[in-house]
């Protein structure tokens, strides 16, 4: 698509209304942001357009806004006509503009609202670009000039400050233990079970998403059972048990540095020997793959999802599955942060194997899985919810196709998504967590 061609009119938002001071504070974070590697993402696209096809975006909606290389362009466009020769000298020969108000209003409406930073477009990418690196680094600069959408500002901005991005007291969650650990003990029919909390040399430490004891907290007491039956020595944290990231989708490095740090002191704090990252994609992804580029150097300890070590206790024969348990039809869905830019691929599965009688795939699955929509900070971003929806649909058909009764997804960003399209496109399935479905399959 030629510039000229380029749709440029884009609803009205905060980042039209830039002063000049902010937008010249963006244009110094990109030029912060695109170093050597992101840089030659933004200079090798070939304008192929094969991402196109990739994308959940534009599958939902051909516009040519939601394009992949559409979006890569728009960054590529202003790092152009600040660091290549051309782009100074005869800017429009090649494409090259300002970031000025209008321009980083596009910008807020493509890299916000119309991409979640899954990287499926990068897995097909003809030339190997990270697209989504790229995009992200457009996010920086916009952050730079306070040009974030409301709630994922509100949503880094709380757990920055309170230490987990519910706002949830120190009280209410330990609180909120004390009677889910009564709820273990029934369930478990053990009145020794425990959610043991500040526990001193645990081997894990287990942390959780806030979501988890605001609205979920049956999640909590499936890995406690697990736990439990694996006779494992583990502790949850008073203070900083939130694996959350937002920061990771704002573009926000410093605070997703900070964020991160938290559950290192949590570590040192506590003696703990493993951090274990309970269901989320981008938790994993942002603690164990982005924190050691954020802080400069690997954390002092292992890094490990929740479904690592729960596949372990079923090889080792810690605990015994009766899949007869779960006999209704079971699908995946693989979280883009957690499988294709995290790298866990088989535990879930190999879980579910053991734990469902009747487990299936989604066509694609794995890393080749469309992203469900939910993340990249978009449930958080009020303003792009229809979108949001709408890109939902490529995944609501996938769930459809085959024939599931429950959909398995081990990311709460994830759960909360596809409740929503279970919602919108009257699915009819029950969506639950792998570790919920592994405590129910406990045959010890």
């Amino acid at each position: 698509m030629s510039d000229n061609e380029r749709p440029r009119t884009v609803p009205d938002n905060p980042a039209a209304e830039l002063t000049p001071e902010a937008l010249e504070a963006a244009r110094q974070a990109l030029d912060a942001a695109l170093n050597g590697r992101v840089a030659a993402y933004l200079s090798g696209c070939v304008r192929c357009g094969l991402c196109a096809e990739t994308c959940h975006y534009y599958l939902a909606d051909p516009d040519p806004r939601n394009i992949p290389a559409y979006k890569l362009q728009l960054v590529n466009s202003v790092f152009s006509r600040r660091a290549r020769l051309m782009g100074r000298i005869a800017p429009a020969w090649i494409g090259a503009r300002d970031l000025d108000g209008a321009e980083a209003a596009e910008w807020f409406d493509a890299l916000f609202g119309r991409c979640s930073g899954c990287g499926r477009c990068s897995l097909h990418c003809s030339v190997g670009l990270d697209i989504a690196r790229a995009i992200r680094a457009g996010r920086t600069a916009l952050a730079a000039a306070g040009a974030v959408p409301a709630g994922l500002a509100s949503t880094v901005k709380t757990a920055v400050e309170s230490g987990n991005n519910m706002g949830i007291p120190r009280e209410d969650w330990l609180e909120t233990i004390v009677w889910l650990e009564e709820e273990l003990q029934s369930e478990t029919g053990d009145p020794a079970a425990r959610l043991p909390m500040d526990q001193a040399g645990a081997r894990l430490l287990y942390t959780v998403n806030p979501r988890e004891p605001k609205f979920f907290p049956l999640t909590i007491v499936a890995v406690g059972k697990i736990f439990h039956a694996a006779r494992e020595s583990w502790t949850l944290a008073a203070d900083h048990f939130d694996l959350t990231n937002y920061g990771l989708f704002s573009g926000e490095n410093q605070k997703a540095q900070l964020m991160s740090a938290r559950l290192g002191e949590a570590m040192a704090r506590l003696g703990a020997g493993t951090l274990v990252i309970g269901e989320c994609g981008h938790g994993f992804a942002a603690n164990r793959w982005e924190y050691p580029e954020w802080s400069g150097g690997r954390p002092p300890y292992p890094v490990r999802s929740i479904l690592e070590v729960v596949e372990e206790y079923v090889r080792e024969g810690r605990i015994r599955l009766d899949p007869s348990r779960n006999p209704k039809r079971v699908n995946l869905h693989d979280p883009c942060n957690l499988v294709r830019q995290g790298g866990i691929f088989e535990p879930q599965r190999f879980l579910l194997r053991h734990a469902a009688a009747d487990f299936v795939e989604m066509t694609p699955h794995g890393s080749d899985n469309y992203c469900c929509g939910g993340g990249g900070g978009q449930l958080s971003m009020a303003e792009f919810t229809d979108r949001r929806l709408q890109a939902g649909r490529i995944k609501a058909e996938q769930i459809r196709a085959t024939g599931a009764q429950i959909v398995a997804a081990p990311c709460h960003n994830c759960l909360d998504q596809l409740m929503e399209l279970n919602k919108h496109y009257k699915l009819g399935v029950e969506i639950k967590s792998v570790c919920e479905l592994v405590a129910d399959a406990l045959a010890n």
